[in-house]
């Protein structure tokens, strides 16, 4: 049984889609959750799959705090779902191409500090573009630069509000990460 862990700072629609996905898996299973924001509700989503939780702070994240208690968890893939702090190169390094984001744009369009949620869904609309998507992509020391495993995109027309988009990016985060995921572990 292979090991996954994900990091998340928000509401956490993509970590309980990946735990319910992989809750009947012979092959993987969420083992923990950890979090950098102690009001998130992904801390909620997570409770009633009974996966053990851990809440730490920005000092824990860049200390090696963090890094010791995730290697109680020993992942073998580490995804980050709506996460939004930069990722510290201690544990980049500890987990080499072990570590995954889902990005709710085609990267590198739309990608890098700032741009997260609705920051990224309202600079799409208001750049008037006809397509956006999702990107899975390695991490890096570096937002958003990591070498990409996936793409898949969605048309976008003149008439969608951020709302709209952000929407359309949902159902694309919910049907693939899953997916790709499997398709990563059983590589």
């Amino acid at each position: 049984m292979k090991n996954i862990v994900i990091f998340a700072s928000g509401s956490g629609t993509n970590t309980e889609n990946v735990i319910a996905h992989f809750s009947t898996s012979n092959t993987a299973r969420v083992v923990a959750v950890f979090c950098n924001n102690r009001e998130a509700q992904v801390l909620d989503r997570v409770r009633k799959w009974e996966v053990p939780t851990v809440v730490f702070s920005k000092d824990d994240f860049k200390s090696d705090l963090v890094l010791a208690r995730l290697a109680a968890f020993t992942p073998d893939l580490i995804v980050l779902a709506g996460f939004l702090l930069k990722f510290p190169s201690n544990i980049i390094q500890a987990y080499p191409n072990k570590i995954i984001n889902i990005h709710p744009a085609l990267l590198p369009k739309f990608g890098g500090k700032g741009m997260y949620g609705m920051h990224v869904h309202r600079a799409v609309v208001e750049h008037k573009e006809v397509e956006t998507g999702i990107t899975i992509h390695y991490v890096n020391e570096n937002y958003d630069e990591g070498n990409v495993l996936f793409q898949e995109k969605v048309a976008v027309t003149a008439a969608d509000s951020p709302e709209d988009v952000a929407l359309k990016v949902h159902e694309l985060e919910h049907r693939y990460l899953p997916q790709v995921i499997e398709t990563f572990l059983n590589a």
